[in-house]
């Protein structure tokens, strides 16, 4: 009796079985699903149990557990949709060996013509899922399973783009990830203790290691991250998950995607969306749409009102569950008219000044009515946030250029982290402090609101005196008050600024031209009175993997490669650098 009090409290039991009722859903655990290769995945299924008939089924495929989408499941169930949470190969139940994102697009085929076969199916199937589990039903459709009627990436990963590295830095989590979905078991205690990862970055400063060690430092010597370095540009190991352009074209399944401005996957979402649509028949191309929210990675599919300190309206607050089932019942059920939420190709959120309102467009790109220029200008003296580094819509003529100096021997500043979803949205110490390593710009204050809608595009003229280095561009809106809001951020390696695919490393001294335009998509109304703030510096955090300038193989290099790098950002008639602004309807 007291273990079934406790079960009470902890919410292990539900209510309405304390009256005798009959649950709603038939739950079927440790379903078996074979695949082509004698592998068996495990699945727990989900049925309405008052079915008269076989059902459309949704499934996910996950490396974070099956158990993680009941609550998921059990609204789907109830909504009359069979739902299956499937462990990917390797994780949770299920047998074999896990390689991140290798072998998800095989298994997935062969998981969507199980359930299809099912007596409890109608033999239409669906995928859901966010961020791995997106980036896997992308990786399925390519594989062209026949039953396959319909996927909702949400927020999914783009190899080689936006994860494991972006601009080709490496990011320090991906030992976090790696050590979070190794095993059988969750780890998510482990993964979510932030100060012990950002402990174990700076032991590499500390002990003067190689990031390459960064694994075996953390406790778990990782042959996949190993793998992962040996792969530093976007080549054939990772152009694998993704579709190639011929298979892009034979789609034709009406496809749902989601992402938010501050999802770190948006890169991934808006390079599969793109691709897709380059690349689509005109009959495709009239199937695809876009959600794009105001949400960090997790909000695109639980929203908040707030993400790292910045507020949204109640607007942004929309009904996932709603969305997905209403997407789900007009593709899987020929529901009569598509999710009320949709008015168009693309659905975005416009936050800020007057803000809290969804607006819909035909593309993404219609979003964006001009892109307007905002050079950079300076005395020479732009090293600080209060310096005079000036944009401006005219183009400079004569301009003395700024410098700064990049030492990566300088400590990191106190309080970082190694995964940026940690990091305040409002707070301006990052920016204050960094006098010195960077650059800044801003604008005049607005006479009236301005709209921004789109990605912005950093190009900067720079010569270095080392052979390589690492930029990262920050946007802000600084407020008539003072205060800041984080918008956007880009990023890139020096010696890949003709190609991601191709280093060249620097030549001393030549001014040379770096476009960064891996700035996320965001929509916010610049408030008037309020400016925008431009950040240019080379990063010095935990959070990426450290840039020692050398030009040697980065993630073998330590601190006795270290070679202070000094920048000269240029701005003139000859070398204009500029920064263009997405400017919205």
């Amino acid at each position: 009796m007291r273990r079934f009090v406790v079960s009470l409290a902890l919410g292990l039991v539900a209510p309405g079985a304390l009256a005798g009722q009959t649950p709603e859903v038939a739950i079927e655990w440790g379903v078996k699903v074979p695949l082509r290769d004698g592998v068996r995945l495990s699945a727990t299924v989900y049925r309405p149990r008052a079915a008269s008939g076989p059902l459309p089924v949704v499934f996910t495929l996950t490396p974070y557990l099956a158990d993680t989408y009941h609550r998921f499941a059990m609204a789907m169930a109830r909504d009359g949709y069979i739902f299956a949470a499937v462990d990917v190969r390797g994780r949770g139940n299920s047998d074999g060996a896990f390689e991140p994102f290798v072998n998800e697009g095989r298994d997935g085929h062969d998981v969507v013509e199980f359930f299809a076969a099912q007596p409890w199916s109608n033999g239409r199937i669906a995928m859901w899922g966010g961020s791995y589990g997106g980036t896997d039903q992308w990786a399925t459709l390519k594989e062209f399973p026949p039953h396959l009627v319909t996927i909702v990436p949400v927020a999914p990963a783009y190899l080689g783009i936006d994860f494991p590295m972006v601009g080709n830095i490496p990011s320090s989590y991906l030992p976090q990830w790696l050590t979070f979905t190794s095993g059988k078991a969750a780890q998510g205690q482990l993964f979510a203790d932030m100060a012990q990862w950002a402990g174990y970055a700076r032991i590499l400063r500390r002990e003067k290691l190689p990031f390459a060690s960064l694994d075996s430092v953390a406790g778990n010597r990782s042959a996949i991250f190993q793998k992962w370095l040996e792969h530093p540009t976007p080549d054939d190991y990772w152009d694998g998950v993704a579709p190639t352009p011929a298979q892009y074209a034979r789609m034709d399944h009406p496809i749902l995607t989601i992402t938010g401005h501050y999802d770190g996957d948006q890169l991934g979402t808006l390079t599969h969306y793109r691709k897709f649509l380059e690349h689509a028949s005109p009959r495709a191309r009239d199937r695809i749409y876009l959600v794009m929210g105001p949400w960090n990675h997790g909000g695109t599919r639980t929203p908040t009102r707030e993400v790292n300190g910045v507020q949204f309206g109640p607007a942004s607050m929309v009904d996932i569950h709603r969305l997905n089932r209403e997407w789900y019942d007009w593709t899987m059920r020929s529901a009569a008219s598509r999710p009320s939420f949709i008015q168009d190709k693309v659905t975005y959120y416009v936050a800020g000044a007057g803000g809290d309102v969804w607006r819909s467009a035909p593309t993404l790109d219609a979003a964006t009515r001009e892109r307007r220029p905002f050079y950079l200008h300076s005395d020479g003296k732009a090293s600080d946030v209060f310096g005079g580094g000036r944009l401006a819509t005219a183009a400079p003529d004569r301009s003395v250029p700024d410098e700064y100096r990049y030492n990566p021997l300088d400590p990191p500043m106190p309080g970082d982290v190694t995964n940026p979803s940690a990091l305040s949205f409002v707070d301006q110490t990052r920016v204050m402090t960094a006098a010195g390593n960077g650059v800044v710009y801003h604008t005049a204050p607005f006479d009236e609101e301005l709209e921004i809608a789109g990605q912005p595009v950093l190009t900067v003229w720079v010569a270095l005196d080392v052979p390589d280095t690492d930029f990262e561009a920050l946007l802000y809106e600084v407020l008539p008050d003072g205060s800041s809001i984080h918008l956007a951020r880009a990023q890139l390696r020096a010696r890949y600024r003709e190609s991601l695919r191709q280093e060249k490393l620097v030549p001393p001294g030549v001014p040379l031209s770096y476009r960064l335009d891996n700035f996320n998509w965001f929509a916010r109304r610049i408030a008037k009175g309020s400016r925008v703030r431009l950040v240019f510096r080379s990063p010095n955090g935990l959070e990426l993997q450290q840039n020692f300038n050398s030009g040697g193989v980065v993630a073998r290099e330590t601190a006795r490669d270290a070679r202070t790098a000094r920048v000269t950002v240029f701005h003139d008639r000859q070398r204009p650098s500029v920064l263009e602004l997405p400017i919205g309807r």
